[in-house]
């Protein structure tokens, strides 16, 4: 597998969690060679919140793992494997989780209920729960590095995605570490992507899942790659509460402020490296809206340029064809005034009021869409309203890979 152009440098280094413990396992059940599975066990007082796919076709662990955080029964471990996304698999489906779930919770010697799972790969392909449940006690046991766990969950993704911050809540230092796996099928609500973010804060879930609520729509609710939101989507955050922080009072606290701008940083590193990753992408695009009349309209705005076929595979082409961004503005349904609206793309100013500019030359834009990193900017108005998406180009890439996804 070729790695992305866009890939980083290399896996960053992630500061440990305490409380938080990684194992991982190679079931071979679609993959030779290379672990598959990812055990995430959680020391007992770990808060747990999580947010989970829109989609009406949710898949069984999905389904699963809504009733768990709804019951509010504390979790104890995240099982994870790749490549089967156990969706559309009807009661056989759910039939699989629970005997998963089952498995682990001997293998810990906690409550069923306690166990979450998610799953990423095909759709529509009966999950051998029998592949997974030899390796559960090797995983009830073993230790992994935070690297070796972002690698299991990969399916067509060309690296792992890791990131780590540190915060301090009332002068105590806290870490957060997270990993994430997607490639395509990414779109907002989420975006087929999982991920998994541990802090050794100490705080409550129902301030935990509002933070994690806040941050996802500010990062991975900012992404897409090809407009197809999965079936599967999952991302958990587990605070293990080891750093013994004061007590905080909701997640508006001043003492706060330091730890959500850290798990903003976090979530939005690992949602742009999977635009990085986007399949066949060769360009990493960020597109500013602002003048909209709410935060809510630039954000739509702004997912219509993002997911055009037109303007990405204009920018894929190093074309700078900026009507395609006009047309995109148009079919948002922001009910824009197209007198207001301005086009920038790399800083140079297309167009103003509604009309090219008289002096626009297109030499410079022509030689920033040679570049790797295109920045657009598009003003439509005078509101307060405000959004940042980050998307990629479409090429013939992204056509090859889900052509041969499951050869």
């Amino acid at each position: 597998m070729t790695i992305s152009p866009l890939a980083p440098e290399g896996f960053p280094e992630l500061a440990p969690i305490d409380g938080v413990t990684l194992s991982t396992a190679a079931s071979g059940m679609k993959y030779t060679g290379r672990d598959d599975m990812m055990l995430m066990r959680l020391d007992e007082g770990t808060a747990l919140a999580a947010v989970f796919t829109l989609s009406d076709t949710a898949a069984a662990p999905v389904k699963w793992c809504r009733e768990r955080v709804s019951e509010g029964i504390p979790t104890r471990a995240v099982l994870v494997n790749a490549g089967n996304a156990n969706a559309f698999t009807s009661i056989g489906g759910m039939e699989a989780v629970t005997s998963c779930c089952r498995g682990i919770a001997s293998a810990l010697r906690c409550d069923v209920g306690a166990v979450m799972m998610a799953s990423t790969g095909v759709i529509g392909e009966p999950l051998a729960y029998a592949d997974l449940a030899r390796h559960f006690p090797a995983l009830a046991s073993g230790q992994a590095s935070w690297q070796s766990a972002a690698e299991a969950i990969r399916t067509t993704d060309t690296f792992a995605k890791g990131a780590s911050a540190t915060a301090t809540i009332s002068g105590t230092e806290v870490k957060i570490t997270g990993i994430a796996k997607g490639s395509g099928m990414i779109a907002p609500n989420m975006a087929t992507m999982l991920g998994f973010v541990a802090t050794d804060a100490a705080i409550p879930q129902a301030i935990l899942a509002a933070l994690l609520a806040d941050a996802t729509r500010r990062s991975f609710n900012a992404i897409t790659v090809d407009s197809d939101t999965s079936t599967n989507d999952s991302v958990f955050l587990a605070a293990s509460g080891k750093a013994g922080n004061a007590q905080v009072s909701g997640p508006d606290d001043p003492e706060l402020a330091g730890f959500r701008a850290a798990l903003n940083e976090v979530m939005q590193d690992l949602a742009k490296q999977i635009v990085r990753d986007g399949e066949g992408a060769s360009k990493f695009i960020t597109i500013d809206i602002s003048g909209a009349t709410d935060d809510s309209a630039a954000h739509r705005i702004g997912l219509a340029i993002a997911n055009s076929p037109l303007v990405k595979t204009a920018i894929a082409g190093e074309d700078a064809n900026w009507g395609r961004i006009v047309m995109a503005i148009g079919k948002a349904g922001a009910a824009v005034d197209q007198s207001r609206i301005g086009v920038t793309i790399g800083g140079i100013r297309i167009a103003a009021d509604g009309a090219r500019v008289e002096t626009y030359d297109e030499t410079p834009v022509a030689a920033h869409m040679k570049g790797q990193m295109i920045d657009i900017d598009v003003s439509v108005g005078t509101g307060a309203g405000t959004a940042r998406i980050w998307t990629c180009d479409l090429t013939h890439g992204y056509i090859s890979v889900n052509a041969d996804y499951r050869s």
